[in-house]
């Protein structure tokens, strides 16, 4: 959905394997593309230290926890401002100030801070306090004060509201993601993990988008899907011509944000599906059979597939998401009879008469269609620092990262599920590499995978 090709932050580089860690799963084959590293909240974007001090500055001043803040940030943005360039929704800055019919929060800003419109969208760190001045207020509002502050469970319903969604189970769907965050921590600017149990207030009685009922899987084609209608104003019942395209989209924002807009009377667009980023979730709005409003004069034949984030910012493109879309894409495609290529799977910039740029220059089109072939073109690599005596491996190439570790004895076998993207401690360092390993408490040694079908009896499989 991007209409503006927007100027990369400097994303951090992972360090290299560690001297001594050894390959384990074979070399790719050259045409292979390479795998997209996971983004998770511990390895974000590389963010300046006066970032941090920002968030310090309006925690302390408006008396909102500084992991409500950042949690929401990264929510929001992966904490980019994206150069004062607005989101699909007219969301500025990396705490995504709004200006739009139903979220004024960058109006409420400019006139609780007294910082102009032009700054609190431009500076990220009059930004993080024109937030944190909306979200003080909404603290008054609800009645949350004195000690309660302090509490990260209460809250709840203040984010609920700052997300101005379009209704309850989004609202909760976007809180839940920043609760999420604040227990993994954004170790970017120096959030630790902590594990809260929200207090959700009303919304514990509002069932969330991810629990589908019978009724919402007979819905929607995709039966993967959760079934979450786009407002009947935002496409057109029925087709004027026959499917034969799917586009791709990049949202320009969030996942929960872009449900809610797709839902929103003022948006008067939408696309059939919408996949997050960090599980690869996947949410139909339009069902096929209607002609979705995403890719103007073009509709009428096309299934358009938004995936959550910023055509600038490739730590969006998670593993997960590239996996989930692509299982999408190729059902359609095979329901419909839809050649699986790239001449009938297009992104939104290569459709005619078009000024939108996604899905940009950081979407892996050879990895994404090889996916969509039912290929897997970049088996895992695991790469293992050795300790003791060493590493030993059994694995295959759809596996997902179960670790085990023999103890002592030659019947007592410990079993760590360890998924892709995963934050994992090793020498001195915190990042998402899934091929290190846990710190099993002390002097690790005989290490090794466990492939699906483990010849050890009793060895149990993880998920």
């Amino acid at each position: 959905m991007g209409k503006t090709a927007r100027v990369p932050r400097l994303t951090a580089l992972l360090a290299a394997a560690a001297a001594g860690a050894i390959a384990l799963s074979g070399a790719l084959p050259s045409s292979a593309a390479t795998a997209p590293e996971p983004a998770s909240p511990q390895t974000g974007s590389a963010i300046p230290g006066d970032l941090a001090k920002a968030f310090d500055a309006a925690a302390t001043k408006y008396d909102v926890p500084r992991e409500v803040l950042v949690s929401i940030g990264y929510a929001e943005s992966h904490l980019d401002g994206h150069n004062g360039l607005p989101s699909q929704d007219n969301g500025y800055g990396l705490m995504h100030l709004a200006s739009n019919p139903q979220n004024r929060t960058l109006s409420e800003a400019a006139k609780l801070t007294g910082l102009p419109v032009e700054q609190l969208s431009k500076d990220s760190a009059a930004n993080i306090t024109g937030a944190a001045a909306v979200l003080d207020s909404y603290a008054d509002q609800t009645g949350l004060s004195g000690d309660a502050r302090t509490n990260l469970a209460k809250w709840y319903p203040v984010i609920a509201k700052y997300s101005h969604s379009a209704d309850a189970p989004t609202g909760r769907l976007y809180t839940d993601e920043v609760y999420r965050i604040i227990g993994e921590g954004v170790g970017a600017v120096g959030t630790q993990p902590k594990k809260v149990t929200p207090d959700r207030g009303a919304y514990a009685k509002v069932a969330p988008l991810g629990a589908k009922s019978a009724s919402s899987i007979q819905a929607v084609d995709y039966p993967g899907a959760i079934w979450n209608a786009a407002c009947t104003c935002n496409y057109r019942v029925g087709r004027t011509k026959a499917i034969t395209t799917i586009v791709i989209h990049v949202t320009q924002g969030s996942y929960a944000g872009t449900i809610s807009w797709f839902k929103n009377s003022a948006a008067q667009v939408s696309a059939h599906y919408v996949i997050r980023s960090s599980d690869g979730q996947v949410t139909q709005m339009v069902a096929e059979k209607d002609t979705a409003w995403h890719v103007g004069t073009e509709n009428p034949y096309t299934i358009g597939i938004e995936h959550e984030g910023f055509v600038d910012q490739p730590s969006w493109f998670t593993d997960a998401m590239y996996r989930s879309s692509a299982a999408v894409t190729r059902n359609i495609a095979e329901r419909r009879g839809i050649p699986k290529d790239r001449a009938h799977i297009k992104g939104h910039s290569e459709l005619p008469n078009q000024t939108h740029t996604d899905p940009g220059p950081n979407w892996n089109w050879d990895y994404y269609m090889q996916l969509v072939n039912g290929g897997d073109p970049n088996p895992p690599t695991y790469n293992f620092t050795t300790y003791g005596s060493g590493v030993r491996v059994r694995t295959e190439p759809k596996l997902t990262a179960s670790i085990i570790t023999e103890l002592p004895g030659p019947t007592q076998v410990f079993v760590t599920c360890q998924k892709q993207g995963d934050t994992v401690n090793a020498e001195g360092t915190t990042n998402n590499w899934w091929a290190k390993l846990r710190d099993q408490g002390g002097y690790m040694s005989n290490i090794y995978i466990q492939d699906p079908n483990p010849k050890l009896p009793g060895v149990p499989v993880c998920p």
